[in-house]
């Protein structure tokens, strides 16, 4: 299969994962974006970081962009090919952003892009491959639809819907200097759960839906949690207070992934927002995203 185009660019949203009781299904994309620039050359990959990652990410063939395209160059037949790229990343790093989602994501849609097949190369099937890299599809599925997104998995398939939101809906996100591990985050987990438990978070997993699309005033008890972020506290104690705060005080907080970011549900007051800051926290009200794209 011939590529249509040589050089291609594509954007890719912050996405938050869970929004509290939904683990692992329930993500939101915000209007923070990641942007690439791919080449395709004979020989090995360069890559070139801009921004968050710059000096610390690879920058040759073990890049996770370039592993994803050349597993969407595999998908679609395509022959293998080295890449010349160039990230501009405003996605935090390590942070509960869904950061190796965006790339992940991106690489499989310029793979997508290149090939020109949207027949049998299109979002769902950047899902489901985004979902072999990620191990779940919640951070992966509101970076490729954007918006507010369920997902699951099934017999190798990822599967996503998107969800209504209220046009009143705002977000605010709380972004703190500390950064952890994905794997850390995960380790702290206990095997098993009380099933008061799991069912506690079963309703309040279904009343946020209802409460992100028809009814904002639900959302602070819609995104209460006791399956995941309780048993993380310990690793990111400075979030875990912070988050108590704010729930304490009313808002509609939750923690944004593994952590350690807290996205709120709502639009935080100027007074808190100074607060947060003093505290070590970056605040950003992104908006809503849209999901990744080519661009001209």
């Amino acid at each position: 299969m011939r590529q249509v185009v040589e050089t291609l660019r594509v954007r890719v949203p912050a996405t938050s994962g869970n929004l509290g009781p939904g683990f692992d299904s329930l993500g939101l994309a915000h209007g923070i974006y990641d942007e690439v620039e791919a080449t395709l050359i004979a020989g090995p990959s360069t890559v070139e970081i801009l921004g968050e990652g710059q000096g610390e990410l690879p920058t040759d063939d073990s890049h996770l962009i370039v592993r994803a395209m050349q597993r969407g160059f595999e998908f679609v037949g395509m022959p293998q090919a080295g890449v010349k790229m160039t990230c501009r990343n405003s996605i935090s790093q390590s942070r509960g952003l869904g950061s190796s989602a965006a790339a992940v994501v991106a690489g499989l849609t310029l793979a997508a892009g290149f090939a020109g097949r949207p027949d049998v190369f299109g979002k769902a099937e950047v899902l489901t491959l985004a979902t072999e890299f990620e191990g779940h599809p919640d951070n992966a599925a509101p970076a490729v639809y954007g918006g507010a997104v369920v997902s699951w998995a099934e017999s190798g398939q990822a599967h996503a819907a998107s969800l209504d939101l209220h046009k009143d809906l705002r977000t605010t996100l709380l972004v703190p200097h500390e950064i952890l591990a994905t794997s850390t985050a995960r380790a702290a987990l206990p095997v098993s759960v009380p099933h008061v438990d799991a069912a506690f978070n079963a309703a309040r997993t279904a009343l946020l839906v209802h409460a992100l699309a028809k009814d904002l005033d639900l959302l602070h008890e819609a995104t209460r949690d006791r399956l995941h972020q309780e048993y993380r506290s310990s690793a990111m104690p400075a979030t875990a207070e912070v988050l108590d705060a704010l729930r304490s005080a009313g808002w509609p907080a939750v923690v944004s992934g593994a952590g350690p970011a807290i996205l709120v549900l709502d639009e935080l007051d100027p007074q808190t927002c100074r607060i947060l800051e003093s505290r070590g926290f970056a605040v950003t009200t992104p908006g809503i995203g849209r999901g990744a794209h080519i661009i001209d």
